[in-house]
């Protein structure tokens, strides 16, 4: 029976990795459409969102499986409880891109306003927070899972330096109000796909540790 369990947790974990790689290809794609200004490629991504959600309600079924027929004792269903709290996160985090190329599709035909510097890094270290909150679950790594949330503060601060770069652009000409708008929404989807790993690392840890935001909850 343990062993039954065990292989199942295994393959759930494959689906957590599998789903892992939609989101970070999803964001990856989605910044290339941003910044190439590719129409054709934020299309491919809003197509792809559907394999994301459908990744989803795989790994939703086999974690309810598992509680159901299983019946996991505490530590392994802290295990599968944070999986089912990893995947709505996931796929918020895949709508996000989606979102990011809906309005790429829009900006695909105009002259940026501004350089993209500082929303590329939010790119950036927002695919990486994503990449190793997984990675953590997967791995059991509760600094790496710490390390994530920490570097959410960087993020942030991007965020804030983005959004008073555009502020003073529409200061300089109202013109520019239109396209800083869309700029700032998706500079702020990147800011919550940040928001989405650390979410993702705060179960890691409960995963671990039983505590979620420093809460004994196992």
């Amino acid at each position: 029976m343990r062993g039954r369990f065990d292989e199942q947790l295994l393959e759930l974990n494959n689906a957590l990795i599998e789903m892992g790689a939609l989101i970070e290809n999803a964001i990856s794609r989605a910044t290339k459409a941003l910044e190439l200004q590719d129409a054709d490629e934020a299309r491919t991504v809003i197509e792809n969102d559907t394999a994301i959600n459908e990744a989803e309600r795989d790994i939703e079924s086999r974690c309810l499986k598992l509680i159901l027929m299983q019946q996991p004792v505490a530590r392994d269903l802290g295990q599968v409880s944070t999986a089912l709290k990893m995947i709505t996160d996931m796929e918020r985090i895949g709508d996000h891109a989606a979102d990011i190329s809906d309005l790429c599709v829009y900006l695909s035909d105009q002259d940026y306003i501004a350089k993209l510097e500082h929303i590329s890094q939010m790119a950036e270290f927002a695919g990486k927070m994503v990449t190793e909150s997984i990675d953590a679950f997967v791995r059991k790594d509760l600094e790496l899972a710490q390390a994530v949330i920490v570097r959410d503060d960087v993020v942030d601060g991007l965020f804030a330096t983005v959004k008073k770069d555009l502020i003073a652009l529409v200061h300089e000409d109202a013109e520019n109000g239109e396209q800083a708008f869309d700029l700032l929404q998706i500079a702020k989807y990147y800011e919550r796909i940040g928001d989405h790993a650390v979410n993702i690392a705060e179960w890691v840890i409960f995963s671990i540790t039983g505590k979620h935001k420093d809460k004994q909850v196992l």
